[in-house]
């Protein structure tokens, strides 16, 4: 079973996402955000404290791009379930869940204890093989028969890395096209078209054009210019690799209609191109098998992470067919066309033993369709909230994967003549948007996306819809 009962109207979505980019900006005003930092100053005051510590020695002073940063970012001692404490004592929902990976809810206390006896027992790492790579290995591929072969990395950004290269090693081909305003991680050759489809290289500051002159982005949903792209692309030797989110850029930020994946799949067999899944975060949240199984297309290659070490580090890795994933084959004596890869903590004991435990349990309980089912609680009760306050802002769901845009600031246009002059508003809204959750009581990812777990029972729900309430009054 899957997460989603029922699939979003992309066409309807993205009608009333233009709506909201032509709405001015609307948001709490500017006496109701001096509250809301009021509340910080007299709540947290102990995440201020280290906040200011830790901006004498971390650049910004935050090590995590999803950290809440406005006015400061929280100091998050304890995780359970559906909550998230400060330092001071305050509780939030958490609906981060440290950026999807934690289906089962924070600190789930069985995986706890399988990665305390294991530490008990070896350690995180050794460096040698361990039966847990072999049994979370077996169990991906038990959940995703596409997945033959699997190889554990350290992050998305290194599974992406690659799947790039095998496709490469494979075809013999060296274009790449990704779907503008996708994240596939920040290895350079991807940090383009990075968040807003369109801005190719505006975010590749530190990185030689060299490194990405051959990744090509073609805009979310639009068939006719990737037909275009890879058929300019056959005069220059070929195209190794089609990579898609399969729900969309941005986890379903630029949401894909229900046929894309198919139709993509279709174009790289007519151009001999491999078909990437990046699976990062809906890889077993959306179901054991994922969206490859859900939307039921076969991917030749499927980027890994989150879940797939449940929330512990060193989440990532990249699985395939037999064929394509035999340019992997390891150790001393490999030779011939041999794509390199490695990692002193990939695979590591303790990442392993996390990730299969977690996947068993998350089968076991159901999870991914129980926080599905959060999801459409939320979104649909978030739905009304819009209705009632008659604000533009647009909301919907895709299984346990909630969005909701207020500002629209991810669906500007670079060919847009005002974009300079409105990407700045619009960006601090969602900060402001995010402080103002956070003082009622909910974490959200920048405050535009939403994980829900299997740890969202209907009262926490619930909770939630009244204090996004609170802030959508003040608007």
């Amino acid at each position: 079973m899957y997460a989603i009962s029922e699939y979003p109207d992309v066409p309807a979505i993205e009608k009333r996402i233009e709506a909201l980019i032509g709405t001015p900006v609307r948001r709490p005003g500017d006496a109701v955000l001096a509250d809301y930092h009021a509340w910080y100053e007299k709540n947290t005051a102990t995440s201020k404290a280290a906040a200011e510590e830790a901006a004498r020695f971390i650049p910004g002073g935050v090590q995590h791009n999803l950290a809440l940063n406005d006015p400061w970012p929280l100091d998050i001692v304890r995780a359970e379930g559906a909550y998230l404490w400060d330092a001071d004592g305050n509780r939030y929902i958490d609906f981060l869940q440290a950026g999807g990976p934690t289906v089962l809810g924070g600190n789930y206390p069985l995986i706890r204890e399988k990665v305390t006896e294991l530490l008990a027992e070896c350690g995180p790492v050794t460096g040698m093989l361990h039966q847990y790579e072999i049994r979370l290995a077996k169990l991906i591929h038990d959940f995703m028969p596409n997945v033959q072969k699997f190889r554990m990395l350290g992050s998305g950004t290194e599974g992406v890395m690659a799947a790039i290269r095998a496709a490469r090693a494979y075809t013999g081909k060296a274009h790449v096209i990704k779907v503008g305003g996708a994240y596939h991680g920040w290895s350079d050759q991807v940090v383009y078209g990075l968040r807003i489809p369109g801005t190719g290289s505006l975010e590749a500051a530190g990185i030689p054009a060299g490194a990405y002159a051959l990744t090509q982005e073609t805009a979310p949903g639009d068939l006719d210019a990737l037909r275009a792209r890879l058929t300019a692309n056959a005069a220059e030797g070929g195209t190794a690799a089609v990579m898609v989110e399969p729900v969309g850029p941005e986890s379903g930020t630029h949401p894909v209609r229900h046929e894309f994946n198919r139709q993509v799949r279709e174009l790289c067999d007519e151009f001999g191109a491999l078909l990437v899944f990046d699976e990062v975060v809906t890889g077993f949240r959306l179901g054991m098998g994922g969206a490859q199984g859900y939307f039921e297309v076969r991917p030749d290659l499927t980027v890994f992470g989150k879940c797939v070490a449940g929330g512990y580090p060193a989440a990532g890795g990249v699985g395939g067919s037999d064929e394509v994933m035999g340019v992997f084959a390891g150790g001393l004596t490999a030779a011939g066309k041999r794509a390199l890869i490695g990692g002193t903590l990939a695979a590591n004991p303790l990442s392993c033993a996390a990730g299969y435990h977690t996947l068993v349990e998350m089968d076991r309980t159901g999870a991914p369709v129980k926080a599905g089912r959060a999801g459409d609680r939320l979104r649909a009760g978030l739905d009304a909230l819009i209705a009632r306050y008659a604000l533009p802002y647009v909301t919907y769901n895709i299984g346990s994967i909630v969005h909701l845009h207020t500002s629209g600031v991810l669906h500007l246009s670079l060919d847009h003549p005002d974009f300079f002059t409105e990407l700045g508003p619009r960006k601090d809204m969602l900060e402001q948007m995010s402080m103002a959750y956070a003082a009622e009581g909910v974490i959200t990812l920048a405050g535009s996306r939403i994980y829900t777990s299997m740890a969202d029972t209907d009262a926490v729900i619930d909770d939630a819809l009244a204090a996004f309430e609170r802030v959508f009054a003040k608007v």
